[in-house]
């Protein structure tokens, strides 16, 4: 041999070379019993020489025998130095973690049972290499080989150990390495991961829980493991986590955790999920208005969990599987809701409270500060998703945000205002309702009145003003309508009437018809405004919304109400019965004769029948009571006989005209009222008498 394998003999030498265990562990007790004596003769120059010997020419040869041989002997050499083995660590344990990458799996085996023993006997000082033997462990962990595995297993096992009792484990150097492996795809590797987070959070001395953030994200992925073990305790471990943050909430870095939450609150994944949207809810209680800059964050996450609910109810899924996230969302969107409060509407360049230092006003201001923008955002896109219990949650969080912070959304409503409108358009009504809700509480707010917006130009020039109650977003609202209306005719047929007729129990009555009203004297489409008009009649007449409206116009008896009366004639102009329909109502019976004199000129359609026909519906409706007794005097009401008259003739021979013909036959004779009371009573007396 020309090497120098001092102070090792040849036999030695050739035993630790040799391809059968045997004779290698009998080089080993060689080994052993050299090293016991060189270390009580206090010799560490030749243990030092040996142990460079068995790193360097054995553990790291080509030759795999020699590779087993020389992890035997540091084995060996660990066991007979004891407590000793402290001062030897480095040449120890570097050839061994070497092996660990060993194409031979039997290399990889007696390297894992070289090292635990080297562990077994240094116990706390392997400490400064353990981020390196963890590494090793890791992979190891996910080895193709169960041997391998197992081997690895009985050194992980005493590595915890290790780490449990001792109060020198460097937790801060460790954490960048556990955040780097957490991502792993091997579900050894991954049991293995977990097991160490659970170990580490149970020592009392470490404080896992301010690296939870680190970590809490590649948690949440190996949740999602199909391996139902691994998935339990990851799941586990999550929940010892939680707990640890409900009984020290102030150890807990809520700002850093907040947005892993929320990416993992959209997982397609049940447990990740319903695990993520139940840590935001306590994130929420624990933390309170601190979490209010992650608002558009966890509503992108909850929003959308709402959906479950119509899902649900289309027995689209089995409802075990999702009714505690769609619970849990719920709530976690209530209790956000209720941080957002009236105080928030304050200016930010407001004075702090003087009793307040500033630096800790500036700080809780700068915490506890809504991003409204991002939310504006957020609520806008979700405003148009396809869940309706989505879509109305969207509008709750808008309702609620003009409520407490009116001012603050006033600088954004541009913004919202045509995403609202065009959900006047939804096919549940439901939703039409609590979007009008909030578009009247917008045109309605007293914020609105220090906001100024540009209208069209044919607008400015007629009479139109926000009424005392109302800001100028009313004046938008409304042509925003109109010209919603206008564009869809299906929406005007099928929701027109629903729609104006909540308008008008959300807003003033008067002041939607004023409004509309003086819109339309500009519209060019005069099929369109014969239309509007139309239904804005029929619901002025039969909408019990509008019951007080309808008797200040039918009386007249103030300067306010006729001013009414001749806004809403110059646009019921475009539509002929609609207009003489008004004139019964205000009562004004010789204009409506008037009118009906001059139907004689206008082209009878089979729509300008029906309309009429539907007037003479209205007439002998609950609405017209009134117009129907005043038949009975006829001396004084000879113009609504007329007018009656002249509805009858414009009439076909149909179902109405028979009706209308059959209410006129009703009406006394005039000659008849004026016969003395004594000639009226001997006729009376005479059909009675005739009856029996």
């Amino acid at each position: 041999m020309d090497k120098d394998y001092s102070p090792l003999t040849l036999a030695t030498i050739r035993a630790l070379n040799d391809k059968l265990y045997e004779k290698r562990k009998s080089a080993a007790l060689e080994i052993e019993r050299i090293v016991r004596d060189f270390n009580n003769a206090g010799n560490t120059t030749q243990i030092r020489q040996l142990l460079k010997v068995l790193g360097q020419d054995f553990a790291l040869s080509s030759n795999p025998n020699s590779r087993k041989g020389g992890l035997i002997g540091l084995a060996a050499t660990a066991i007979a130095l004891g407590k000793e083995t402290t001062e030897y660590i480095p040449e120890l344990v570097r050839p061994v973690m070497a092996c660990f990458n060993d194409a031979d799996s039997r290399v990889r085996y007696y390297a894992c049972e070289a090292l635990y023993n080297v562990v077994k006997v240094a116990r706390g000082s392997v400490l400064p290499y353990f981020n390196d033997i963890f590494d090793g462990l890791s992979k190891l962990a996910a080895d193709p080989d169960q041997n391998v595995r197992n081997g690895s297993e009985l050194l992980d096992r005493l590595m915890k150990d290790i780490v449990t009792e001792s109060s020198s484990f460097d937790l801060v150097t460790f954490i960048p390495l556990l955040r780097e492996r957490i991502y792993t795809k091997s579900p050894f590797a991954r049991q293995f991961l977990v097991s160490w987070v659970t170990v580490l959070d149970a020592v009392p001395d470490i404080q896992m829980l301010v690296y939870l953030p680190d970590i809490l994200d590649g948690l949440f992925h190996i949740l999602g493991d199909p391996n139902q073990e691994i998935k339990k305790m990851c799941e586990s471990t999550l929940g010892e986590f939680l707990k640890s943050i409900k009984e020290s909430p102030k150890k807990a870095n809520f700002s850093h955790m907040v947005n892993i939450l929320t990416a993992h609150s959209q997982s397609s994944e049940d447990l990740i999920q319903l695990t993520a949207v139940t840590w935001l809810k306590e994130f929420i209680r624990l933390s309170g208005r601190s979490i209010l800059p992650y608002t558009s964050g966890i509503l992108t996450a909850i929003l959308p969990c709402l959906a479950y609910d119509d899902e649900r109810k289309n027995l689209l899924f089995d409802a075990d599987n999702k009714k505690m996230i769609i619970e849990v969302s719920k709530t976690v969107n209530n209790s956000l809701m209720k941080l957002i409060t009236a105080e928030d509407d304050s200016d930010i360049n407001e004075q702090p409270d003087s009793s307040e230092p500033a630096e800790d006003s500036a700080s809780r201001q700068t915490v506890e500060k809504l991003a409204l923008p991002s939310v504006i955002d957020v609520l806008s896109k979700h405003l148009l998703h396809n869940s309706t219990q989505t879509r109305l949650s969207v509008l709750r969080w808008i309702y609620h945000l003009h409520m407490q912070i009116p001012n603050k959304m006033f600088q954004h409503v541009e913004e919202l205002f045509p995403v609202l409108i065009r959900t006047l358009s939804d096919p549940c009504d439901e939703v039409v309702l609590r979007d009008l809700e909030v578009l009247a509480e917008i045109s309605s707010s007293a914020a609105g009145r220090r906001h100024s917006i540009q209208l069209p130009e044919h607008i400015k020039n007629l009479s139109v003003a926000p009424p005392g109650s109302m800001n100028i977003y009313f004046i938008k609202f409304m042509l925003s309508l109109m010209n919603l209306f206008a564009t869809d005719h299906q929406l005007l047929d099928d929701r027109g009437s629903f729609i104006i007729q909540q308008l008008c129990l959300l807003l003033n009555a008067e002041d939607i018809y004023r409004t509309l009203a003086e819109i339309l004297l500009k519209e060019s489409d005069l099929k369109f405004a014969s239309h509007i008009v139309q239904t804005l009649n029929t619901i002025l007449l039969t909408s019990k919304e509008l019951f007080e409206l309808r008797n200040r116009l039918k009386d007249l008896k103030t300067e306010k109400c006729c001013s009414l009366f001749v806004c809403l004639y110059r646009s019921w102009c475009y539509n002929a019965v609609a207009t003489v329909s008004l004139c019964f109502l205000t009562q004004n019976y010789k204009h409506a004769c008037d009118l009906l004199q001059k139907f004689g000129d206008l082209e009878v359609t089979v729509e300008f029948l029906t309309e009429i026909d539907k007037l003479v519906q209205l007439i002998e409706s609950p609405i017209f009571t009134y117009l129907r007794l005043q038949l009975l005097d006829v001396e004084h009401n000879h113009h609504l006989m007329k007018s009656l008259y002249g509805l009858l003739m414009l009439l076909p021979q149909s179902d109405a005209f028979r009706t209308l013909l059959h209410r006129l036959q009703c009406i006394p004779n005039l000659q008849q009222m004026h016969m003395p009371t004594n000639e009226r009573y001997k006729r009376a007396h005479g059909f009675l008498a005739s009856c029996y």
